[in-house]
């Protein structure tokens, strides 16, 4: 299925929030992407959508009662598009809905707390970037860094929700068991390869029973929006445990996902034909539908943004370490959603799909410092002298993504942020025959 162009869309409309129609801004009239805050004092998590500098409270605008986000993201194409449409047409310069949404319903940014976008049930982390994934498979198999199934089928596993982190969460350095070069045996150490992951977060709209498939021509219909992923990845851990299968607490503890899901109707006028590279076989039939050869890409550019401890202390702003896009996907949305459910797996409104790393083919598009550092073997040297082959204590990083294309309104994710502390005290020391 297809999501149309429409009146939303216009880049010629302004909005009365004024901050929104300031050039470059991630949140114009025309995005409109939704979310979870709360004011100072409350309890409750409350879902609104992005205006410029400004978040509006649906419940107060009368356009939602009590539904929360879950019910909202689960209804019907054409009740989200009747939304979207109120939304617009209320925010537009020159509404009779100026008064009271501005008095009423309107907040700034700057003044709420957070939330995660929905309550998150399962998470699947995929592996769609084909230069991600030839690139680490480089570095353990130099003559074959593709394993036989990668064009074949969607890679993904199944990660863990319950430590999910909304945007601005820090984090202590997480401590396992690993076998040091060189070592015998292996230890229990903080990680000293901890890294970041460039991702986009993909959030399931309308579920689907238990046993029945959702077929490539409806899969993006069950798709709501997404939001910028970091899936922080404790790249000696997992080295250590995941044959045969897969990451485990290299992975599990701590990801982190912007607050604002931009949905798939705002996505609209930034399609692109999905192209697999030449010599690649095509997909299986259920993997495969025309609109999704002719749409089935997104043009959005991702970004990750480093600024260490130093930088902070001495007043310097992050410096950009790699930027992707999007498009250059192996494997779209609708191919994730479809051979999710192939087997009859249920997905369920909050269900959260990673793309995994995404990667471009030069070495400022590498979406992780495994690729970037080349394993840890050439350290990225840092504006003002700092090396890096991975992550140390106190570093702060940022992830950003935007859409822009010529004719019509930029619009972006926000950012997704998150800072590494030291490990926490009290975890088990020693290798074998130690009693920690």
């Amino acid at each position: 299925m297809t999501f149309p162009v429409d009146e939303t869309h216009d880049p010629a409309l302004q909005s009365w929030v004024e901050s929104a129609n300031e050039p470059g801004h991630d949140f114009p009239i025309q995005n409109l992407p939704f979310g979870r805050f709360r004011r100072p004092g409350e309890a409750d998590w409350q879902v609104g959508v992005a205006i410029g500098d400004q978040a509006l409270e649906l419940r107060r605008t009368g356009l939602i009662k009590n539904e929360g986000m879950k019910h909202l993201m689960a209804s019907s194409l054409p009740a989200r598009g009747a939304l979207r449409l109120a939304l617009s047409r209320g925010l537009r310069l020159g509404s009779g809905q100026r008064a009271a949404w501005q008095r009423e319903a309107l907040v700034p940014q700057s003044e709420v707390e957070w939330g995660l976008p929905c309550e998150i049930g399962d998470y699947t982390d995929f592996y769609t970037s084909l230069q991600h994934a030839t690139a680490v498979g480089r570095l353990f198999r130099p003559d074959s860094p593709l394993l036989p199934n990668y064009h074949w089928v969607p890679i993904g596993y199944h990660g863990r929700s319950s430590s999910i982190c909304a945007t601005g969460h820090d984090f202590p350095r997480p401590v396992g068991q690993l076998r040091p070069p060189g070592a015998d045996v292996p230890m229990v150490e903080p990680s000293r390869r901890l890294d970041y992951e460039l991702e986009l977060g993909a959030f399931i709209g309308r579920p689907n029973p238990l046993g029945e498939r959702i077929a490539m021509t409806e899969a993006e219909g069950h798709l709501f929006g997404l939001a910028l992923l970091n899936d922080w990845s404790a790249r000696d851990i997992q080295a250590w445990e995941y044959q045969p299968l897969g990451p485990f607490l290299s992975k599990n503890f701590a990801s982190t996902v912007s607050p604002w899901m931009v949905t798939l109707e705002a996505l609209a006028p930034f399609r692109a034909a999905h192209v697999r590279p030449a010599g690649t076989p095509e997909v299986l039939p259920y993997l495969d539908s025309a609109a999704n050869r002719q749409g089935g890409a997104i043009e959005i550019v991702v970004e990750a943004w480093l600024q260490t401890f130093k930088m902070r202390l001495a007043g310097q702003a992050p410096q950009r370490l790699s930027q992707a896009n999007y498009r250059d996907a192996h494997w779209t949305l609708g191919q994730l959603v479809a051979h999710h459910t192939v087997n009859g797996c249920n997905l369920r409104s909050g269900d959260l799909l990673g793309t995994g790393t995404l990667s471009g083919p030069e070495p400022d598009q590498a979406g992780s410092l495994l690729e970037r550092s080349r394993g840890g073997e050439e350290p990225i040297t840092l504006a003002h002298g700092e090396k890096r082959t991975f992550l140390e204590d106190g570093d702060t990083v940022i992830l950003r993504g935007f859409c822009e294309r010529a004719g019509w309104r930029r619009i972006g994710f926000g950012s997704c942020r998150g800072t590494v502390l030291p490990p926490r005290p009290g975890w088990p020391r020693g290798g074998p025959g130690s009693a920690g």
